[in-house]
Order: C-alpha cells, then structure tokens, then sequence
C-alpha cells in the first residue's frame, strides 16, 4: 500500500472514531469573519473617501492652474484674452479643455471677462462647483 492510501486511511478512521465530519464551516465561524471583515471595512471606508475629496481638491487647483496660466500665455502672445476657452484648444495652447473634477463636465467652468470687453472674452476661469474645500474656503472662488 502506498504512502498515500495509507494517510487516506488513516484520516479516514480517525474521522469515523472521533465523530467529526470533514470540511465545511460552521455558521458561527463565518459570521465571526464577516463581523471582522464589516469591522476592518466601517474602518477604512471614511478614511478613503476622505483620500477621494482630497485628490479631486487637488486635481482642481492642477487644472486651474494649468488653464490660468494658458490664459497668461494666450494673452501675451496676442496682446488680448481668448473670446471663448476652445480658441485655448484651437490654437493649441491646452490640448483639451480639462474637466473639473468635481463637476464631472468640461462645460462647468465659469469664465471671468476682463475689465475691457475689447480685450477678449476669457480673463479668467473659476470652478462651477458648489461646496467648500476641506478648507473651508468655497470653490467658486478659486
């Protein structure tokens, strides 16, 4: 008899004299893993959505930034501000409009005219979100 059809014999009578049955969990086992694995997630689920709002705060001020500073090339190459943002695109000073992170759309952003109408029609961008940052400062006035 090989090794092998031995233990099998062996595990076997030990399961017939002993009573036990072979495999399986209990009912109690798994709700004892699933309270712990309820408890590790209520745990870790605010501290990531936090990590989220922090990152969208963030990628806003990156495209704001961004889109600012093509406004200031735009206007010192031209002498005048864009009439609209796609002349930014059109004449290749962002490759696309970025989307505000917060709004989940390219068409929220809320342009500031300058001074003089003759100027152009862009002299500024801010965010069309409502809310306030973590800060507490509001995002519209970015």
């Amino acid at each position: 008899m090989s090794t092998r059809a031995r233990r099998r014999r062996v595990l076997t009578e030990y399961l017939i004299v002993t009573g036990k049955k072979q495999g399986g969990f209990t009912l109690v086992e798994l709700l004892v893993v699933m309270a712990i694995i309820a408890l590790l997630v209520s745990i870790a689920a605010p501290r990531y959505f936090h990590s989220v709002d922090k990152a969208r705060e963030a990628s806003l001020r990156a495209n704001l930034a961004v889109m600012r500073d093509s406004i200031d090339k735009y206007y010192s190459d031209n002498g005048r501000y864009p009439a609209q943002l796609q002349d930014l695109v059109e004449k290749r000073y962002l490759r696309a409009i970025p989307v505000d992170p917060l709004t989940d759309s390219d068409r929220s952003w809320v342009i500031v005219p300058p001074k003089s109408a003759d100027q152009g029609g862009v002299a500024d961008i801010r965010s069309g979100a409502e809310g306030k940052s973590a800060s507490g400062s509001d995002f519209a006035s970015w």
